[in-house]
């Protein structure tokens, strides 16, 4: 509806600006429009008079339209002036506030410009100075170049001349050098063949000495083991001397067979049936010992008894030896109470309670041979005993494991000495098999080159 209100408007308004602007044509005084508009009042005043009055009547009507449109028309045009003169005011208003910041950005440009201005004039200055002080560089540079190749050019016409004079000179110098240089390397070459032979010499004896000491070391650990397996033999030799020089001690202090004989063949037989009484009394005293359990006093009685009872009554000795033997062995001196059963056995071989207690020392003492026979020998006297049948059962399977368990040790030990004596060879018993018969049972020994592959 705007659109269409507003079109109407302006062609209306444009119609009234032709009709203003016609109007103001009339007005304007010329004296072609004064003749044009009297013949035209003639002319109307003519056609008025024919028409009549109906006519005067609607031109008058026409005349109050006219004036009606024409102050309309005086009103608009004032209305467009008011318009026009605000509109005016306004661009010139904004006019000169763009003129305004049109002349501070010229005064901005225009300082910016004469800081650039200067700004350029001081670089082109310092390039100026710059290039002055490259050119002056450059020219010393050149002078001082000048003045090198001068004396360059001096220097080698110098050499020149010396060359002239010393050219074979030169020559024979250079051939000697050449001979020198030749000559030093040869020895340089020398000199690395030597040392690459003593290095490989070094190496060797390096090896060498590896070897010795493994072999020392082995040999050094194998005199340490012998070494303390020697001084264990020799404290149990010197213990086993001493319980021995002890006993016999003992004994020679007891009683001496020799001296007792000699004794008796003094004595009457009233005096040795005496001693004889005297040692059983004693007898029957260490018995009460030692079933007490006073085995210390037990083992004294039974050797006083031994002192007084003459050397003719053997039996009777003999059971004071198993007496004394069976004292010892709980105050656990086995092996004085395998020698005072040794005693008494060979006082009465068919001692057979001896021979048990025996045995069983032995057994308890691993002499395990011994103890076998011991048993047998009680099984020949007396074949009811349980104790020697079970032990002659059980006794040989335990004398063959020891005999392997010694064997095995033995056999290590052989195989060490084999090692050390092989070593520098390059060879060890791993080389040499050994195969027993199942027969004979010999052993066979064969040589094994790659014993490792063998053994895959």
């Amino acid at each position: 509806m705007n659109r269409g209100a507003a079109a109407p408007r302006e062609e209306e308004e444009e119609e009234e600006e032709e009709g203003f602007y016609d109007c103001q044509e009339t007005l304007e005084p010329s004296e072609r429009r004064r003749g044009e508009e009297q013949t035209d009042r003639l002319q109307t005043d003519g056609l008025q008079e024919e028409q009549g009055d109906g006519l005067q009547e609607e031109q008058g009507d026409r005349l109050q339209t006219d004036r009606l449109e024409k102050e309309e028309q005086t009103d608009r045009l004032q209305e467009e002036k008011e318009e026009q003169t605000d509109g005016l005011q306004e661009e010139q208003t904004d006019g000169l506030q763009e003129e305004h910041t049109d002349r501070l950005k010229e005064q901005q440009t225009d300082r910016l410009l004469q800081e650039e201005q200067t700004d350029g004039l001081q670089e082109e200055e310092q390039t100026d100075r710059l290039q002055q002080e490259e050119q002056t560089d450059g020219l010393q540079q050149e002078e001082q170049t000048d003045r090198l190749q001068q004396e360059e050019q001096t220097d080698g016409l110098q050499q020149e001349e010396q060359t002239d004079g010393l050219q074979p000179e030169e020559q024979t110098d250079r051939l000697q050098q050449e001979e020198q240089t030749d000559r030093l390397q040869q020895e340089e070459q020398t000199d690395r063949l030597q040392e690459e032979e003593q290095t490989d010499r070094l190496q060797e004896e390096e090896q060498t000495d590896r070897l010795q000491e493994e072999e020392q070391t082995d040999g050094l650990q194998e005199e340490e083991q012998t070494d303390r397996l020697q001084e264990e033999q020799t404290d149990r030799l010197k213990e086993e001397k001493e319980e021995q020089t002890d006993g016999l001690q003992e004994e020679e202090l007891e009683f001496d067979d020799e001296s007792l004989r000699e004794e008796e063949q003094q004595l009457t037989e009233e005096q040795r049936e005496s001693r004889r009484q005297e040692s059983f009394s004693l007898k029957e005293a260490g018995n009460t010992h030692f079933k007490a359990g006073e085995w210390q006093e037990a083992q004294r009685c039974y050797t006083e008894a031994l002192c007084l009872c003459p050397v003719s009554f053997s039996r009777e000795r003999s059971v004071l030896f198993s007496n004394r033997a069976a004292a010892r062995l709980h105050l656990d001196l086995k092996d004085k109470a395998i020698s005072d059963c040794t005693r008494a056995i060979d006082l009465n071989p068919d001692y057979v309670r001896v021979l048990l207690r025996r045995a069983e020392l032995q057994e308890q003492t691993e002499k395990l041979d011994e103890a076998f026979e011991d048993y047998k020998r009680v099984l020949e006297l007396d074949p009811k005993q349980g104790a020697a049948r079970s032990a002659c059962m059980r006794l040989p399977q335990q004398i063959q494991e020891r005999n392997e368990k010694l064997k095995e040790e033995m056999m290590g030990k052989l195989k060490d000495l084999g090692n050390l004596v092989l070593r520098p060879f390059g060879l060890s018993t791993n080389n040499f098999q050994m195969n027993q018969d199942a027969q004979t049972g010999s052993y066979s020994i064969n040589f094994l080159q790659n014993p490792n592959n063998n053994n895959r």
